[in-house]
């Protein structure tokens, strides 16, 4: 499968927005996202399963991909985009035996040594973070910094890097500068829910530096 990370990666919560994730896809398509994962730590997979099977239908209505935070069985299940792995979830060369070559497959990282080792698996994207504190996960990791950021970009290669953890309007174009393909945001997009999540996606857009065509 071809796949491009797109600048901004999206990640829904809950919590964080005060809304279901089908309203959360609904106004980041709104603010131009075309990428999307669901992201959600606290409901049981059926309950998961039934708020990603309604994301997936306003997801295809607005023509964005949508990645599944963890589960691989409800990423196949409901033949969504892609699915992002952890640390702790299925390894991704079984995940790719499961899903196939046409899905996304995402994996995190925590250090240079985890990326280098995720850059020779079957994944489509490497994420590192945190990047800066984070108040969106529960007893994060230790954060890489800008510096970890670019030696986790030399050492990985041509595998595209999304960066992720404490990521703002404020520092999102360092963190491109400093390597990321992408940068991948939750609370920075998502706080106060409503409208202003489809400004500060434009808002976003608006300050990142572009890549060349």
């Amino acid at each position: 499968m071809k796949f491009r990370l797109p600048l901004i990666y999206p990640i829904t919560d809950t919590q964080i927005s005060g809304l279901s994730h089908s309203e959360q896809v609904a106004l980041l398509a709104d603010g131009g996202a075309t990428f999307v994962q669901l992201r959600e730590k606290n409901r049981s997979p059926l309950d998961f399963y039934n708020e990603a099977q309604a994301a997936l239908t306003i997801a295809k209505q607005r023509g964005v991909q949508l990645v599944i935070n963890d589960r691989a069985d409800i990423a196949l299940a409901l033949d969504a985009a892609g699915v992002h792995l952890g640390q702790d979830d299925l390894p991704p060369d079984a995940a790719r035996k499961l899903l196939g070559d046409d899905f996304i497959i995402g994996y995190s990282t925590h250090n240079v040594r985890q990326a280098i080792a995720a850059a020779s698996l079957p994944v489509d994207y490497v994420a590192i973070g945190p990047i800066f504190q984070t108040s969106s996960k529960a007893n994060p990791d230790p954060t890489v910094g800008l510096d970890g950021l670019r030696a986790v970009r030399e050492a990985t290669g041509k595998t595209p890097v999304v960066a992720i953890g404490g990521i703002t309007l404020d520092n999102a174009a360092s963190v491109i500068e400093a390597g990321a393909d992408s940068v991948a945001i939750i609370s920075g997009l998502l706080s106060g829910g409503g409208a202003a999540v489809s400004d500060r996606f434009r808002a976003l857009q608006a300050i990142l530096p572009q890549r060349q065509t």
